[in-house]
């Protein structure tokens, strides 16, 4: 019986590289955390401009991005534990009778109401020319010793598709700046951490509750 598959391979990531995550089929991209906003308690004029931005932001991309929302359930466990350290450490018998009150009220609170813990991601792609990855006319020049040897200067067309990968992330950068969302590209250290808690949610809180 055939063993299953790994969750390595079923990812279409080969790399995380210099803060850029290089797919199998030698595409990149950069992820970007984004801040949010509470669309409904803008005015309508308010509403309009960001629609409008939003719009010209559209408009003015030569290139597909990808917007992603991840929900996850709160975890508060940490935080009562917190709680619960600090009611053993208070002398104050009337300080530690509310901090009980608290912990209790906190836990009817998420119990009776399912909080969600969004993170707002933008996904923008950079994939090189057909010609690039080994197409047929790459693999024929090769043949005829005109294309560039396998292997060779990996390095510098990494460094290349990456800073025009950046100019993208750039743009993007600014556009969002300009109706209220902030962003910024995640780190080596952050991509790897994002996906391992995407593909283990349940080793990750344990690791972040630890850590707490």
């Amino acid at each position: 019986m055939p063993s299953a598959a790994s969750a390595q391979q079923l990812l279409a990531i080969e790399a995380i590289r210099e803060d850029t995550l290089v797919l199998k089929g030698g595409a990149l991209r950069v992820v970007l955390m984004c801040s949010s906003f509470n669309f409904a308690l803008k005015s309508s004029d308010e509403q309009d401009a960001v629609i409008f931005q939003y719009q010209n932001f559209l408009n003015a991309l030569d290139f597909p991005i990808q917007f992603v929302i991840h929900s996850r359930r709160l975890n508060i466990e940490p935080y009562l534990a917190s709680l619960a350290e600090r009611q053993k450490e208070e002398s104050s018998d009337l300080l530690k009778i509310q901090i009980g009150e608290y912990i209790d009220f906190i836990k009817t609170f998420v119990d009776a109401t399912n909080i969600m813990a969004k993170s707002f991601f933008v996904i923008v792609p950079f994939t090189p020319a057909v010609i690039e990855q080994g197409g047929l006319m790459s693999k024929t020049f090769a043949v005829l010793g005109m294309g560039k040897k396998e292997g060779a200067d990996d390095t510098r067309a990494f460094e290349e598709r990456r800073h025009q990968l950046w100019q993208r992330v750039d743009t993007v950068i600014e556009g969002l700046q300009r109706f209220g969302i902030r962003s910024a590209p995640l780190n080596t250290e952050e991509l790897i951490e994002l996906f391992y808690g995407l593909y283990n949610p349940t080793e990750f809180e344990k690791t972040v509750a630890g850590q707490e």
